[in-house]
């Protein structure tokens, strides 16, 4: 579980809850609610394919669940491989394949082990790298779209507030709930936007940064040792995707 996108959720509800004080009645009004969110939904959906909107919740789970891969440990497994490699020769690391956990490390060892000329590694994991950035991509534009139309649709309940409070301003006891609808809404679309849509959706491209990271170092770790390079040569191309820190204890 990712706690920094727990804590961040928890942090700013509890600071605006902490802000209201003991009125929290006075904060909700459900008119409000499916404005904002009816609307953020309604308008999402006309603007993305439906298959896409509803594939949403299986990227989002990425903001709030993540394997932790040490990018250090994975550049030493890459670079024992190519040790038994160079040691043992390419077939040798069909017998290793079974202690592989990453899929797309798998798969790039099977390319290699089958024989495939560098280029052809070289473009098929582009091409995953490539697919999954898209489908990534998807989950995060629905997020993205919610925290831009979420604001939108608190104006327009607010709109909507203001024109029943002026037809009703001979009767004082309906001008207080629409009074109600025209500041909340503003209110439900801000926080909406900005305490969940717009951050989980930077969230999940931070995850897509990383898992990229990590697939770009299988890939160029793996063709290193197709094309026969040394494993000391192999460890410094890959020494290039980590930060300075964890160079010396890779």
């Amino acid at each position: 579980m990712d706690l920094s996108t727990i804590i961040g959720l928890i942090l700013g509800i509890s600071l605006v809850l902490a802000a209201i004080g003991g009125g929290i009645e006075s904060f909700i009004d459900i008119p409000s609610a499916l404005i904002v969110l009816g609307g953020g939904l309604a308008a999402t959906l006309t603007s993305l394919p439906l298959k896409k909107v509803f594939g949403a919740p299986k990227v989002l789970k990425n903001a709030f669940f993540t394997k932790k891969v040490s990018n250090a440990e994975l550049v030493s497994e890459v670079v024992r491989f190519g040790e038994i490699a160079r040691r043992d020769g390419i077939l040798a690391l069909e017998g290793v394949m079974g202690e592989v956990e990453d899929p797309f490390l798998a798969r790039a060892l099977q390319l290699a082990v089958d024989g495939s000329d560098p280029e052809i590694i070289a473009e098929t994991m582009q091409s995953e790298m490539d697919n999954l950035a898209t489908r990534h991509r998807g989950g995060k534009q629905v997020m993205e779209l919610v925290g831009k139309y979420a604001p939108a649709f608190g104006m327009i309940g607010t709109l909507i507030g203001l024109v029943l409070m002026l037809n009703n301003m001979d009767d004082p006891a309906k001008i207080a709930p629409s009074m109600a609808v025209a500041l909340l809404t503003t209110l439900y679309g801000a926080m909406l936007a900005n305490m969940v849509a717009l951050p989980l959706a930077d969230k999940l491209q931070t995850r897509t940064d990383e898992e990229l990271a990590r697939m770009g170092i299988v890939a160029e770790g793996i063709i290193a040792i197709q094309s026969g390079d040394n494993p000391r040569v192999v460890e410094q191309k890959l020494q290039i995707f980590l930060p300075p820190a964890d160079r010396v204890a890779a």
